[in-house]
């Protein structure tokens, strides 16, 4: 087995790495990491290519004698790359996919972006046979164009494929940072822009936690994911017979309720929090089929989410860098 993966160096890519070196069912093989700009450690049983994944001279050599391809490379809110990533470089992967006499398996790895995430009123739970609604902007069309591009592969020349459709993926402490008042949060909304100046102030200094209000003035619950059990979903699915050709829903058992968040920080750390209403709606993404093909169960339930956020301790040589904007 040698398998390529793509966005290697972020985080779902880095943790992978480490399991899928750990695993005792993986111990004979290899993997060639497609990177971008970034570096990673030396293993005797990793080989890195650098370059554009949008290359197809270069998509052609790092899929030389591969058997597996697990696609986690993509982008956020950059026009100016996301077609470079998300269609061709896809295509170009898909491509020598099918022209391979080795290939056995494409594991894509998705986002509810492709769902609307938390842009659009959801009045029961979001399961794979949803149709597509993304929400505006060039991310979330981006994942919409990866599930249709494998999926048509699938019907034109049988691949063999599956898509992990994750949420938001949290680790360390990025829980902790999406909350904050401050110009340090992580991710969206930007809580100090739904508030006044002298507000986002305020709760800052206090470090209130924001309780995510829909219009209607009910607590937001919204869909995330941690990392160990992403990677757990994708380690499973490797040469899983159940998840030939198909789209499961990776997330936690209940989407995080702001309310509860509050509630919770409030009883365990003393902090204060602040309702803000904002155009934001519920969604429950529903992950049963994950778990009766996959036998797939998260680990991390809300409190653990909250608790490894607020415990880690970051290292002076690990500084929190944001490599993406979104």
């Amino acid at each position: 087995m040698k398998v390529l993966v793509t966005g290697a160096t972020g985080k779902v890519g880095t943790r992978l790495l480490e399991r899928f070196f750990q695993e005792q069912r993986f111990s004979g093989a290899t993997v060639r990491a497609l990177c971008h700009n970034r570096l990673l450690e030396e293993n005797p049983r990793l080989e890195v290519i650098s370059g554009s994944i949008a290359d197809p001279k270069l998509v052609g050599r790092a899929m030389e004698g591969v058997t597996h391809v697990v696609h986690l490379a993509t982008c956020k809110e950059t026009p100016e790359e996301v077609m470079d990533v998300t269609v061709k470089g896809l295509f170009w992967l898909l491509e020598e996919c099918r022209k391979s006499d080795c290939f056995r398996q494409f594991v894509l790895i998705g986002g509810d972006a492709a769902m609307g995430h938390f842009f659009y009123p959801h009045p029961v739970p979001v399961t794979e046979t949803q149709e597509h609604s993304p929400y505006p902007g060039c991310y979330a069309l981006s994942k919409v164009l990866e599930e249709v591009m494998l999926e048509q592969y699938y019907v034109q020349y049988n691949l063999n494929g599956c898509c992990l459709r994750a949420p938001w993926i949290m680790e360390k402490d990025d829980f902790k940072y999406s909350l904050s008042f401050g110009k340090d949060v992580f991710g969206g909304p930007v809580w100090r822009d739904l508030v006044s100046k002298e507000e986002a102030s305020s709760h800052e200094a206090k470090n209130a936690i924001p309780v995510m209000l829909d219009p209607e003035g009910n607590p937001v619950r919204r869909n995330f994911v941690h990392v160990e059990d992403l990677v757990s979903a994708i380690l499973l699915a490797i040469d899983h017979p159940n998840a030939r050709q198909e789209l499961f829903n990776i997330c936690m058992d209940e989407p995080v309720d702001y309310r509860k968040v509050a509630e919770y920080l409030q009883e365990t750390r003393n902090l204060p929090s602040v309702d803000v209403v904002t155009p934001y709606q519920s969604t429950w993404l529903d992950n049963v089929k994950a778990k009766f093909l996959l036998d797939w169960k998260p680990q991390i339930d809300l409190k653990q989410l909250i608790d490894k956020a607020w415990d880690f301790q970051r290292a002076a040589d690990d500084p929190r860098k944001v490599w993406y904007p979104g």
